[in-house]
């Protein structure tokens, strides 16, 4: 009996001198190497600002303060990065890709450009829960949404493709409301939708609060640009005297359309990080806990106070509504394809 104990005794110590091998190797594989994040926009946009903002302060969480590093890989709505991220990159737990949450749903409504399976990336985290808004420059002529319904003229909008919320909100506004717009879709992210409204080419852009208001400031204190719309539940603190747009919707349809869409998936599953399928685990719960400390660090939150909000979202509950969207009902999936699923 006693050599039974022993020798069961030995199995335990070896069990766990092996765990904390591996854990310890773990640990060590950061040390030295530099990581990149590759966000799906152009420079100067709120998924770009919140990147370099978490590289600024996620190393310092990770054992072996690695280098982290941003590239920018704009094109085809988000899609360039997230196939990239999923076909390409080596799953060693040195590359996060942020791109457009909105690509999950287009997944499961088909469409042809979208070459990866969502359930089989690895989740790191998602920086903020979004409030999305409709924004005109005053060259469009819109002020508000009174304006803008009785507007002769459609407002001119620019988007990118089906996925990103500057696409979506004006697709369903489009076909479930009665404001006269236009979508002009093909851009690289909010910047260059930005300068393009300074320019006068579009009117104006459907997108995040959080990613909009810091980079636009001057602009919004001085009236050149207004917020029309915001699509969330319950007004943002800061726009309380903005309009809900769901309250444009002409049906009910139209209303559990925006709501899926633009407040579940486009508010919470906005800006994940993933990173590809056969991420090693350990790396990936390395990853996890070091995002959540950086979001909660307060050298990261002093940075950002004024002019990013976090609201993080962990990369448990990214995987768990990355889950849910497969799990929608085949009607609601149907309505939804409806409204603005992919060009096939």
């Amino acid at each position: 009996m006693n050599r039974k104990l022993a020798l069961s005794s030995l199995a335990l110590f070896a069990a766990l001198a092996m765990a904390a091998s591996a854990a310890h190797a773990a640990e060590n594989f950061y040390a030295g190497k530099t990581m990149h994040i590759m966000v799906a926009a152009s420079p100067g946009g709120g998924f770009d600002a919140y990147s370099r903002l978490l590289a600024r302060h996620m190393p310092k969480h990770i054992p072996g303060n690695p280098a982290m590093i941003v590239q920018n890989r704009p094109g085809a709505g988000g899609r360039i990065t997230a196939n990239y991220m999923y076909n390409k990159v080596k799953p060693d737990g040195l590359t996060m890709g942020m791109w457009i949450g909105g690509l999950i749903l287009q997944q499961y409504l088909g469409d042809r450009g979208v070459k990866f399976d969502a359930a089989k990336f690895e989740w790191v985290g998602a920086p903020v829960r979004i409030h999305n808004v409709c924004m005109a420059h005053k060259s469009s002529g819109i002020v508000d949404v009174a304006t803008w319904g009785a507007a002769k003229n459609p407002l001119k909008f620019g988007g990118q493709r089906p996925g990103s919320t500057m696409s979506d909100i004006p697709m369903i506004l489009s076909r479930h409301s009665d404001l006269p717009l236009k979508l002009i879709e093909g851009y690289g992210g909010t910047a260059p939708v930005r300068l393009a409204a300074e320019r006068g080419e579009v009117g104006g852009v459907c997108a995040s609060w959080e990613g909009l208001k810091n980079p636009w400031a001057a602009a919004l204190k001085s009236g050149d640009v207004r917020v029309l719309l915001q699509f969330v539940d319950k007004p943002h603190y800061a726009l309380t005297k903005v309009p809900l747009g769901i309250d444009q919707m002409k049906t009910e349809e139209g209303r559990v359309v925006m709501k899926t869409v633009v407040h579940d998936i486009g508010g919470s599953l906005n800006r994940p990080y993933s990173l590809p399928p056969g991420t090693p685990k350990d790396r990936v719960m390395i990853l996890r806990r070091a995002f959540d400390a950086a979001t909660k660090d307060p050298e990261l939150l002093a940075e950002a106070k004024g002019k990013f909000d976090v609201t993080p979202v962990s990369g448990e509950e990214v995987e768990r509504l990355v889950s849910n969207v497969a799990k929608l009902p085949p009607e609601l999936m149907a309505t939804i394809k409806k409204t603005f699923a992919s060009k096939q």
